[in-house]
């Protein structure tokens, strides 16, 4: 007999239930289970292939799963519009930034979220979205360049305009796909600062970042994913799921783990 169908609860952002994703006959996602709550800050970790980034489409409602279901702000995927439940996602990745064109002010890079494109064009934005926008490239210390060209902007000031344009919808769920990947040191530390502010912040959606670095976890962070093969290592509260016994299963090498206050470093054994 069939078990009971699984159903979404009020009170979760993401729920995947036995998820597996599969393409070109390789699978990609193998039977993930999933509950984020609206205030809980997930990092997700894992070499590449892991499937990190297919996890994170599947939460952005920009793929369907292959088997299992996929619950999203508490819309199921395949029985929802994809294109409103999107409006309600934000979502800052390397493919999205690609498009943004380099003349575009970054002023109205961020504005531009607010119809869901990319670059402007004839919309129309009244004064109440350019506050916000012009508030968000404040947040992100990011304010003093909002009249200027965009591709003058060193890869740390990009990567903190991308995540201001991700929350101007003002999204109940916000997605980080390796925000830090390709800043130098200091431009890392300024953006990890950054978004531990966002993550401590009670009013600030939930959060889910993909990395492939522990030092890159932002203080603020609640809960940790770790995903080998498509297929979950652990999963759970920070503290007590990013150890090295786990680490080292998820990288497939020994691993020592350590803190220093909200922050995590890992090393070969």
């Amino acid at each position: 007999m069939d078990g009971p169908v699984p159903t979404a609860a009020d009170d979760l952002v993401i729920q995947l239930d036995g998820v597996g994703v599969t393409r070109s006959g390789a699978a990609l996602l193998h039977d993930v289970t999933l509950r984020v709550r609206p205030d809980e800050r997930w990092v997700v970790l894992g070499p590449n292939g892991a499937g990190k980034t297919t996890l994170l489409s599947l939460a952005a409602a920009r793929l369907h799963p292959t088997t299992g279901t996929v619950h999203l702000l508490g819309e199921r995927l395949g029985r929802t519009d994809v294109a409103e439940l999107r409006t309600r996602i934000g979502l800052s990745t390397a493919t999205l930034a690609d498009r943004i064109p380099a003349d575009e002010r970054v002023l109205d890079v961020v504005l531009t979220a607010a119809w869901s494109v990319v670059g402007r064009w004839r919309e129309s934005y009244d004064a109440v979205d350019e506050s916000r926008a012009r508030s968000l490239l404040g947040q992100f210390g990011v304010a003093g360049f909002a009249d200027r060209g965009y591709g003058t902007l060193s890869e740390g000031e990009r990567k903190r305009v991308q995540i201001a344009r991700s929350l101007m919808a003002d999204p109940e769920l916000l997605l980080l796909d390796e925000p830090a990947a390709g800043l130098d040191l200091g431009g890392r530390e300024e953006l990890v600062g950054r978004l531990g502010a966002l993550a401590s912040d009670p009013d600030a959606p939930a959060l889910v970042l993909v990395t492939h670095h522990v030092e890159e976890i932002p203080a603020g962070f609640s809960h940790a994913l770790l995903l080998r093969t498509g297929t979950i290592v652990a999963a759970g509260p920070l503290a007590s799921t990013l150890t090295g016994e786990n680490l080292s299963k998820t990288f497939d090498l020994p691993l020592v783990v350590e803190r220093a206050g909200a922050r995590f470093t890992a090393r070969a054994a």
